[in-house]
């Protein structure tokens, strides 16, 4: 889809969408964005040009179709995949980004940490047309043996350069969390909860030395504005549990963060900003609002957050709670959690409920922010639900496969498609059809 359209610019200098959307040029990304997000395209390059929309479609993966993150567009919902040291099939990964894809996940990150990463990838990338993010931290440390003192600059950007040319479209890189950090972890209950923080962590206290992204950020921003990769700035500090909810360490790095943003946008770099983890309730707004205040709204990119830390088993539901207000009061991205978060990794079902557990949060947040079209399903589903239309229910559902199946567990038969009641409450008790038949009785009513 998109291979003409780079072609056509592969010879300026800078290819990102940023730089374009500055020069007043409108790409044919952002037309394709416009037009599925029912924007203008002038409201779009301003929002790409101002750093609070992007649009991650790296120059290499042609076949992707281009979608927004931002405030002005709806929310989006990221969906985790990868191997583990314990299991690594790239055949299982392909099928879990099918799953992704078809559940409507926007985005897919491919954090494998075992097997052979590039070859993952690249079947992930093949197979994907929606963008592919990594945290290129996780190959660095599979590639130097697990030996995080072995870490070196030069290391880090070719395997950064390495995933840029394999068509990966945004990287999560943990540049804010900083020496100076270090003391406020100890005042923690459970520390660093980032597998990408915890690594530059022990790098830092073994050399005694500065973050390496943070040391080579401009280095990784001349990779990122070559092949047009998007930065989504990790929170390497995010809190793992709620006792450590929006404290000195978090606030802290997300200062941090609003620096790199602007260093990033000086370049051209498109940028997101990656969120808590577990927040109470009654935090989350103040964390959207202090997001936006320190990182000039930038999109931000949130995980959950989980709202209780006692839902093991159960945490894509307490993190959809959070992910629903985060997203109402103005995240621009969910990234979903499974209910084997803490436990295990997820298969492709485990994906597929995770994903849909955050469309249903992202699609309750659009309709809290009241934008444009949000509830015309839902005006659809009810209509359909009070003219008994089971066809067009399953067809609105965000899930219709799943709906399906649980009526037809107890009312398989076609006849039943046409029923004025199901197996809830029988055709003598449904209070639909009770309500239809009283207002078809008494016309009046209806005048009234």
């Amino acid at each position: 889809m998109r291979k003409e359209w780079v072609k056509k610019r592969e010879n300026d200098n800078v290819r990102t969408q940023m730089f374009y959307a500055r020069q007043g040029i409108i790409t044919e990304e952002m037309k394709y964005v416009a037009q599925v997000e029912n924007l203008s395209v002038e409201l779009v390059r301003k929002e790409i040009a101002r750093g609070r929309m992007i649009i991650p479609a790296n120059v290499m993966h042609t076949s992707l179709k281009p979608m927004a993150i931002g405030i002005a567009a709806t929310c989006k919902v990221n969906s985790n995949i990868g191997s583990s040291a314990l299991a690594s099939d790239p055949a299982l990964e392909v099928e879990k980004v099918k799953v992704s894809e078809k559940h409507g996940a926007d985005t897919v990150m491919d954090l494998s940490t075992g097997g052979d990463l590039d070859a993952i990838r690249k079947e992930v990338i093949a197979n994907s047309n929606i963008p592919v993010g990594t945290v290129p931290m996780y190959q660095i440390l599979h590639d130097i043996n697990n030996k995080i003192e072995d870490l070196t600059i030069e290391k880090m950007l070719e395997v950064i350069e390495r995933q840029a040319k394999q068509g990966v479209s945004y990287f999560t890189i943990h540049a804010g969390f900083l020496l100076r950090t270090m003391p406020l972890i100890a005042k923690r209950k459970m520390g660093i909860v980032s597998r990408g923080g915890s690594l530059m962590a022990a790098w830092m206290m073994h050399y005694h030395k500065e973050n390496p992204f943070y040391t080579a950020f401009d280095e990784i921003l001349e990779i990122c504005r070559k092949y047009d990769v998007a930065l989504s700035l990790g929170d390497s500090l995010r809190p793992g549990c709620l006792y450590d909810a929006s404290d000195d360490a978090q606030l802290g790095e997300l200062k941090v963060l609003g620096e790199l943003t602007l260093r990033a946008w000086e370049k051209d770099v498109q940028v997101m900003i990656e969120g808590p983890g577990h927040v109470p309730l009654n935090q989350i707004e103040r964390n959207m609002k202090l997001e936006r205040e320190y990182c000039h709204e930038a999109p931000f990119y949130i995980l959950g957050p989980l709202v209780t830390d006692i839902a093991a088993g159960y945490d894509h539901i307490s993190s959809a709670i959070g992910a629903a207000v985060g997203g109402w009061h103005g995240a621009s991205m969910l990234c979903y959690v499974t209910k084997k978060e803490h436990l295990g990794l997820p298969n492709a079902d485990d994906v597929r409920e995770g994903i849909i557990a955050y469309k249903i949060a992202a699609h309750a947040a659009d309709v809290a922010r009241g934008r444009k079209g949000a509830m015309d399903s839902d005006n659809a589903m009810s209509d359909a639900r009070y003219n008994f239309d089971w066809n067009k229910q399953f067809e609105l559902c965000l899930d219709p496969e799943r709906a399906k199946e649980y009526h037809d567990e107890t009312l398989p038969q076609d006849v039943f498609k046409d029923a004025e009641f199901c197996s809830m409450c029988g055709p003598k008790f449904c209070s639909y059809k009770i309500s239809r038949d009283i207002v078809k009785n008494n016309p009046e009513l209806a005048d009234a």
